[in-house]
């Protein structure tokens, strides 16, 4: 009498398939769940995006209407025994937590939307200023020397020498800024800033 025997592996090969559609057909109800929580709170996801962007913008803004020249007064040979101890300072300034600047925002300003920009810029200038200050400090000194030798004047040689060989360290501070701003944006929600980390708590809680 013949009987029939399944191939070696077939039985193995028919279970990884039942777990794969099994699988398959958990991570599309969930996707499905997902999409619908979604679909549910778009508005507010815009709305508070918005905000936090909003935000975000503003105090990006501002900071490097502060920081960028600060950071060029501070670079000035006249300037630079009191720049780097004022540095130093501005480092140790940096340890201070987020939260905790956003809270002494709060306490200064009030809730709302503006003790949040003011936490957010406070906490975007440094590595704007330091990377402008560094930057300019890095420029060669033959290429400075040979612009004084072809009767440059100091502001001349800044803004066609200097700057443009520090702008990619500039635009790496703003970078770092950005990242550092958009990281703490969300904590606005606690001194009511608003912002996406209403949505965020909301889930956590």
């Amino acid at each position: 009498m013949n009987v029939f025997r399944h191939p070696r592996g077939a039985t193995p090969l028919a279970g990884m398939l039942i777990a794969l559609v099994l699988a398959m057909t958990s991570t599309a109800a969930r996707a499905e769940g997902w999409f619908a929580g979604c679909d549910q709170y778009r508005g507010d996801v815009i709305h508070q995006s918005v905000q936090m962007m909003s935000m975000v913008a503003i105090a990006a803004v501002l900071a490097i209407v502060v920081a960028v020249p600060a950071g060029v007064y501070l670079s000035r040979p006249s300037q630079r025994r009191g720049a780097a101890v004022l540095m130093q300072v501005l480092n140790v300034g940096q340890a201070i937590p987020k939260l905790a600047l956003l809270a002494l925002a709060m306490s200064a300003l009030g809730i709302g939307a503006a003790p949040a920009i003011f936490g957010l810029w406070v906490a975007t200038l440094l590595p704007i200023a330091l990377n402008t200050y560094e930057g300019l400090r890095a420029v060669p000194r033959p290429l400075i020397e040979a612009a004084t030798g072809m009767g440059m004047t100091p502001l001349q040689i800044l803004w066609r020498v200097e700057l443009p060989n520090a702008t990619y360290v500039i635009f790496a501070g703003v970078r770092t800024a950005l990242a550092i701003t958009v990281g703490t944006a969300p904590l606005a929600f606690l001194i009511g800033g608003g912002g996406l980390g209403e949505l965020i708590f909301t889930g956590i809680d």
